[in-house]
């Protein structure tokens, strides 16, 4: 069985004794036993109303949910995202936490948006050239940015891609209306991608890897947050090996998808490959934090019946 079956089966087992909802919401039209009646509660409820106000005056789109809330499947990425790290936005000692378990440069978090979390960031102007600069859809984007203040003064841009359940197969991505616009941003001479074949980056998931590098590049370059280097996060369950170990580009080296992506990367330890309980494990040091634990752990990290 693979992970995405697991966790929908985990998701059904645990669905009414931890949202109070009998499933049976509707996903593509279809009632389905892992979606929610009520979204919101998809959210946790520390976070609930504040995350959906946020999304609402910052304009940003919810992953296949009705304008002004998420959508109740269980197994999102995005509503993941914001589970874990949303109540960080207002607590600078576990953002602090957080970003220094990640790097010994940083001394503290830095407020980005009033908060210390930015959710679906796709910087300040349109860096990339695309058609639309809109969060949340249509443009490249990260699901979180964090940035952390380093011992001389100056900053750095924390991307963060989260994934839940995804898994991708090899297909080609490689047309006119996307090559024109990033090859290119490849063809620069400090681009920090180096791939002897461009076509080789149009596979998922390293078409968004790529599109998300470039995208931190150019927001470097810009000063935003006042920063002068990036890191990449890519946020990935360990026991998602449909994922983890799958290297859908035939033009990319490497036994795991971190390893393929790390070979065309000049500088390949900008790139940190880390499950989400341990990213945001050093948060839980703190005060006040326990019952987000405990709901992150009974909704994501254990198993059924822990």
């Amino acid at each position: 069985m693979s992970y995405r079956e697991n966790e929908r089966k985990k998701a059904i087992m645990i669905r009414e004794a931890l949202f109070r909802d009998p499933g049976a919401g509707l996903f593509s039209k279809i009632e389905r036993d892992f979606v929610l009646q009520n979204p919101a509660l998809n959210l946790w409820a520390g976070v609930r109303d504040d995350a959906i106000q946020y999304f609402e005056d910052n304009r940003v789109s919810w992953w296949m949910g009705d304008k002004n809330e998420p959508t109740g499947h269980l197994l999102s990425s995005q509503v993941a995202c914001i589970n874990h790290l949303y109540f960080l936005r207002q607590r600078k000692d576990a953002a602090t936490a957080v970003l220094k378990n990640l790097t010994d440069k940083i001394e503290e978090a830095v407020r980005v948006d009033n908060g210390y979390v930015e959710f679906e960031a796709i910087g300040k102007e349109n860096h990339l050239g695309e058609r639309s600069h809109t969060r949340g859809a249509n443009a490249t984007s990260v699901d979180a940015i964090m940035v952390g203040r380093k011992k001389e003064g100056s900053n750095v841009l924390i991307l963060i891609e989260w994934k839940y359940t995804e898994e991708y197969r090899e297909e080609n991505k490689y047309i006119p209306d996307r090559y024109n616009v990033y090859n290119t941003l490849l063809d620069e001479g400090n681009c920090p991608i180096r791939a002897t074949s461009y076509e080789a980056l149009y596979y998922e998931p390293f078409y968004q890897l790529m599109r998300q590098t470039l995208l931190g590049w150019k927001m470097i370059q810009a000063g935003e947050y006042s920063c002068d280097e990036y890191i990449h996060i890519h946020v990935i369950p360990k026991d998602n090996v449909e994922l983890r170990n799958r290297v859908t580009s035939p033009g990319l080296k490497g036994d795991t998808m971190s390893e393929a992506w790390k070979s065309v990367l000049r500088e390949p330890g900008r790139y940190k490959v880390i499950p989400p309980e341990e990213f945001v494990r050093p948060a839980f040091v703190c005060a006040d934090t326990q019952s987000i634990k405990t709901y992150l752990e009974k909704r994501y990290w254990n198993g059924p019946d822990s």
